[in-house]
């Protein structure tokens, strides 16, 4: 995660407490100044956002979460903005940053209205500034926080949250209880897990980080986002090819009876990288179905005229097939599950000593082998949905959270890469490090998207010899063609769009 941008890396509450309190106790920057900061960049995006004289109304709690709300106020009061204040259980317990800065907003001039929740009257504001409960959250929210949080999501204006909408968990995006429907959520110091996690891609809203003066030292991520500015940033330049075998072949071991869309779609989205050669592997009796479909990929069919799917006999000619020009091997879309084709694909895992990206059918072949540790030599891709990855590795995946660390997990332990499909994908790495989509990918859910993210990361992982970056740009571009058909048509966006 060296060549990741701090920016976009994503951090827990305690690993945000942690470089709070060492820049603090270790860096001697202390918490006042902290908040400072915080509350002025906070400050800077929300005049960006309104115009002068706007009326805010800020929810404070009594911990530091307050306090940055505070800061906020206070700035803005002196810009021409309207401020009240709601303090939702008073001001006899405040922490000491909140109250110092409670004792700075006092000594202004400006008309700024302090109420407690009991003498709240609501009227017309034209946004709303949450600083009620912070990252610190791991219980339901009680009243009066959740009669507050009721209100706010009832009004038709800017909500700002400070840090985590109040009643998000920071860590796993679940609702405790219930939560502020940000528009705009204001993270302090580092983006938090929890945003891309479960409820937290819909609760909070524009998620805008606000840099903090934390040493680089002290940034210890639980993941990061992936983009694409980091990732070609990152990439090697792709090898210019002499000719179409030049950069290797990506031999595609696809298609049933039945199930042949899967295979096509896959082989086309494989040419469609710009591969120069595509080798489609199948049992001879579909040969017909690929040839009309399939004009400029290069087919090698097996066994006899009556085979419609794949089975053990096979095994020795698809490898030979293999064995020919050095490159790597797809295997899954549409192979179905008879028997025959389990064990088929299983003797292929176990016997193929190349790099080798493990897609549908395929991935429940290897959830039947008993022991299914790679050959010398070979390197894995596995593109498990949720449902896959319970079944793959037979443990609970319950929510985004368990997807998370279960990928982390079960990728550093077998020395895999593992593409975790859902919403959002997670990439787990070999080394134990994890990434994450930071966009909309449940557009991605419906049969047919994941034959084409396989050949996509198939065809880059080809181009760039990294299995970590094949992952990643597979998912860039096909959001990328997403967005881009999404601007030119309308409709629901089908598989063969985003080829």
């Amino acid at each position: 995660m060296d060549l990741v941008p701090h920016s976009y890396y994503l951090c827990s509450a305690e690993q945000s407490r942690f470089m709070d309190e060492k820049t603090i106790s270790e860096f001697g920057i202390d918490g006042f100044t902290l908040m400072e900061i915080a509350g002025t960049r906070a400050a800077d995006f929300i005049q960006s956002q309104l115009p002068s004289g706007s009326h805010g109304v800020f929810f404070c709690g009594k911990g530091n979460n307050a306090g940055d709300a505070l800061v906020i106020a206070r700035l803005l009061s002196q810009q021409g903005f309207k401020i009240t204040i709601c303090f939702l259980s008073g001001t006899g317990d405040l922490s000491p940053d909140t109250l110092e800065n409670l004792g700075l907003l006092q000594k202004l001039d400006e008309d700024i209205e302090l109420l407690d929740w009991e003498d709240f009257n609501p009227s017309a504001f034209d946004f709303i500034v949450d600083g009620m409960l912070g990252t610190g959250l791991n219980s339901d929210v009680r009243a009066p926080y959740s009669d507050a949080i009721s209100w706010i999501n009832t009004q038709e204006v800017p909500v700002f949250a400070l840090d985590v909408p109040t009643g998000l968990h920071a860590d796993s995006g679940l609702i405790l209880g219930t939560a502020v429907q940000a528009d705009f959520t204001l993270s302090f110091g580092a983006l938090k897990t929890g945003f891309y996690l479960n409820q937290g891609f819909d609760t909070s809203g524009e998620v805008i980080l606000c840099e903090l003066s934390f040493p680089n030292k002290f940034k210890k991520p639980t993941a990061a986002l992936i983009d694409r500015s980091w990732v070609e940033a990152a990439s090697p330049s792709p090898k210019r090819q002499k000719h179409k075998y030049d950069g290797g072949v990506l031999y595609i071991i696809a298609g049933s009876e039945g199930l042949t869309g899967a295979g096509i779609l896959a082989a086309k989205s494989v040419w469609s990288a710009g591969l120069g050669a595509v080798v489609l592997i199948t049992p001879k009796g579909l040969l017909e179905i690929y040839e009309k479909q399939l004009v400029q990929i290069i087919k090698k069919p097996v066994g006899d005229r009556d085979d419609v799917y794949f089975k053990e006999e096979h095994v020795e000619q698809v490898l030979d097939i293999i064995a020919e020009k050095p490159g790597k091997v797809l295997i899954g879309p549409g192979l179905g599950r008879q028997q025959e084709t389990i064990r088929f694909t299983q003797s292929i895992l176990r016997n193929f000593e190349g790099d080798v990206l493990i897609d549908a059918d395929a991935l429940f072949a290897l959830s039947k082998m008993e022991n299914r540790k790679r050959p010398e030599g070979s390197n894995w891709i596995l593109t498990p949905h949720p449902g896959e990855l319970k079944t793959l590795f037979n443990q609970e995946v319950n929510d985004d959270f368990d997807q998370l660390n279960l990928t982390k997990e079960k990728a550093r332990e077998e020395k895999i890469t593992l593409l975790s499909k859902g919403m959002p994908s997670i990439v787990g790495t070999e080394t134990g490090d994890a990434y994450l989509t930071g966009y909309e990918t449940r557009i991605f859910s419906r049969a047919g998207f994941g034959d084409v993210l396989a050949g996509k990361v198939g065809a880059y992982w080809l181009k760039y010899s990294s299995s970590e970056l094949a992952c990643f740009y597979g998912l860039l571009d096909g959001f990328q063609k997403a967005q881009q058909y999404f601007v030119e048509n309308s409709g629901s966006l089908a598989p063969i769009d985003i080829i």
